[in-house]
């Protein structure tokens, strides 16, 4: 570990580049399953039901380790954490490849999540340490910004290969590079806990706190709340639309993940950068700034994604996906940023891990199979209309969330 002034720019935005490399991995590992949905569907003669727990198996994994690896992250290195939840996820996302059967391709992707749960509740917390607390907004977008982009190249690459080399070639291809990353990931130099704000902030703090804490603090609660709203709306609708896509609009395998993937790229990023430099901006001005664009943006964002579910035409469902999407990405950096804001830099890694762990139980651990047994029973235009509605629910507690952050981050950082 090394005194925060000690490392230079190039090397803090080496570590910021490095750190969005592999986050971008996490989603290309994670959304790759969805884009092969309807050949592994056909091969393995599945329901709906069943594929939805392919996605439900990793989540469950996922949320069900983010408080022990949290609450690791908070007393060991962070990087060897790092990189050992890489190696994991890798190895398990091409192993999926050699699966015989549905089991195996279950066991396969509940042990990406494992692996994935330890990266996710220490990287926010470590590459915030690298950069000053009023660029955090706008650092965190650039490390979000593999959501979208991981996940369209999840979609673009999971669509080519499975289409011309079968699912079991698209898994074993797109996990092999994250074994390449694990090294200097493990090797990195990192700034202590709180970074700039080391000093002043972790002598107030003890990690024997540790969780109890956290439930005490509303705006991190209400936060969490609308993240997993938000969680519950994505999920569903990241797992869904390519085959939505596949039987609504007539679209194959590889020109549906394309166009999707394409739609999502690019919303994706102009709304996770859009999203981080306004909120910067408005936060400078008024102490809730990052909460307010995010509330407005969840609530503009439902109606088109409702459109987008309803239109007839591929057109208008493609347009309105690109701006439901811009609207549901504006929130990434500003939400994740107000969890760094109002909690401590000692339990941050907890904090991370407890956000992980009620944002995917309440979210997308089971929208998936819970959009899956709709479609069965209703069919899946039908199903899909329920995220809009999650969508506002995360806009209004965003709101609620706003009347308590002033006070928590006052707090968090003991004024």
């Amino acid at each position: 570990m090394y005194d925060a002034g000690q490392i230079s720019q190039n090397y803090r935005r080496y570590a910021l580049g490095l750190l969005l490399a592999v986050n971008l991995l996490n989603y290309v590992d994670r959304q790759v399953l969805f884009a092969v949905f309807p050949l592994i569907k056909t091969d393995l003669r599945l329901s709906d039901t069943a594929l939805g727990l392919l996605g439900s198996a990793f989540m469950l994994s996922y949320l069900l380790l983010a408080p022990l690896f949290g609450w690791l992250g908070d007393r060991w290195s962070r990087v060897k954490l790092a990189s050992g939840g890489l190696v994991v996820w890798s190895l398990a996302t091409a192993l999926a490849g050699f699966a015989p059967g549905y089991r195996t391709l279950l066991a396969a992707r509940a042990t990406v999540g494992v692996g994935e749960a330890s990266f996710g509740t220490v990287s926010p917390g470590l590459i915030a340490d690298f950069f000053p607390k009023e660029r955090r907004g706008e650092i965190l977008s650039w490390f979000y910004v593999a959501i979208p982009v991981g996940s369209a190249l999840g979609y673009l690459l999971g669509g080519i290969l499975g289409q011309r080399y079968g699912w079991h070639t698209a898994f074993l291809m797109v996990g092999v590079p994250g074994l390449i990353l694990a090294v200097p990931i493990a090797f990195l130099r990192t700034p202590p806990r709180g970074g700039d704000d080391a000093a002043p902030v972790t002598s107030k703090v003890k990690t024997s706190a540790g969780y109890a804490a956290l439930f005490k603090n509303r705006s991190f609660v209400y936060n969490t709340l609308a993240m997993a709203a938000m969680t519950f709306a994505i999920g569903g609708l990241a797992q869904w639309i390519p085959s939505f896509l596949n039987r609504s609009h007539s679209l194959g395998v590889a020109r549906g993940n394309t166009l999707f993937g394409a739609t999502t790229v690019l919303a994706g990023i102009l709304g996770t950068l859009v999203g981080g430099w306004l909120g910067d901006r408005w936060q400078k001005k008024n102490g809730k700034g990052y909460l307010l664009l995010s509330g407005w943006g969840f609530l503009i964002g439902a109606p088109f994604a409702a459109w987008a579910i309803l239109a007839p035409g591929l057109t208008s469902c493609l347009s309105a996906i690109f701006i439901a999407e811009f609207f549901l990405f504006l929130n990434t950096g500003p939400l994740n940023t107000v969890i760094l804001n109002v909690t401590p830099p000692a339990v941050r890694a907890m904090a991370f891990a407890v956000n992980i762990f009620f944002i995917h139980a309440l979210g997308d651990a089971f929208s998936p199979s819970i959009l899956g047994w709709l479609s069965d029973q209703c069919g899946l235009r039908s199903a899909l209309l329920i995220t809009p509605l999650a969508m506002a629910l995360a806009g209004l507690l965003c709101f609620v969330c706003g009347r308590y952050v002033v006070k928590d981050v006052n707090r968090a950082e003991g004024i």
